[in-house]
């Protein structure tokens, strides 16, 4: 999603706080983009729905226009989310014009069958800017762009992760996490849990997560503090995802904290 803007006024500070909500709801079933909203914030297609419908909502008393443009939705070797065109979704329409309060639906298909491996794509939803009322002598431009995620389900789900190797060296600890099996997971949190050698818990963090795709890897990465590292036994590490829980551990000792 993208956001372009110019100019400081109350209007933007209230546009750019539901446009930082978009990363919010990844669960949630509406997702608000500045004065317009789209439901569902994701579809699931596969064998038993090939076809889904998005409701796109007007809240603004101000014409609005958004353009819609599919991409299918890999990631690279450090799990960053890529983007490339592809005809396998079909849509309609491609343009929409709205009067104020207005809403309409989006229809968005497959043209590809359920395989083995479950297929992302997004359908991006991006507003086309005009022109917009002076406010206090300052001209305002914006334009708000969100891609709805859409799943292509495999025959037959098979999710897997795992955890690890950990490591750690001057004092910032290395967590890979790799999606194994064939359906994407949404990593709610990756828990940081160390203890001494007595078993006394005396480190615990919580690092925010995002979607991990199909065969896909990601490494989350933290310092350490150091009163607590010089004292680490053991590390533990619990990942929170909404399909399975995932988990790692490695011993430690000083000479990982560096000087």
């Amino acid at each position: 999603m993208k956001r372009l803007a110019h100019g400081r006024n109350a209007r933007i500070a209230r546009r750019s706080l539901s446009f930082l909500l978009l990363f919010l709801p990844l669960l949630s079933l509406t997702a608000r983009a500045g004065e317009w909203r789209v439901s569902p914030i994701r579809l699931d297609l596969g064998r038993d729905a090939k076809s889904g419908v998005i409701t796109v909502f007007n809240e603004s008393d101000d014409r609005l226009q958004v353009q819609m443009v599919a991409r299918e939705w890999t990631q690279d070797a450090a799990g960053k989310d890529q983007y490339a065109e592809s005809g396998d979704i079909l849509f309609f329409p491609r343009l929409m014009i709205f009067d104020k309060k207005e809403e309409r639906i989006l229809r968005a298909g497959i043209r590809v069958p359920a395989a083995a491996k479950e297929k992302a794509y997004r359908l991006f939803i991006e507003e086309i800017p005009g022109p917009r009322k002076q406010q206090e002598g300052t001209a305002v431009a914006i334009a708000i762009r969100f891609g709805v995620p859409i799943f292509v389900h495999p025959l037959k789900e098979e999710p897997r992760g795992e955890v690890g190797p950990l490591m750690m060296s001057e004092g910032t600890l290395s967590v890979p996490v790799k999606n194994s099996g064939n359906i994407h997971f949404v990593i709610q949190s990756v828990l940081v849990k160390g203890k001494n050698g007595k078993g006394e818990e005396i480190l615990s963090k919580e690092l925010s997560g995002w979607y991990l795709l199909a065969g896909a890897s990601r490494v989350y990465t933290t310092e350490i503090p150091p009163e607590a590292c010089g004292n680490l036994a053991g590390l533990d590490i619990e990942v929170k995802t909404d399909k399975i829980p995932l988990h790692g551990q490695m011993v430690a000792d000083r000479s990982m904290c560096g000087k």
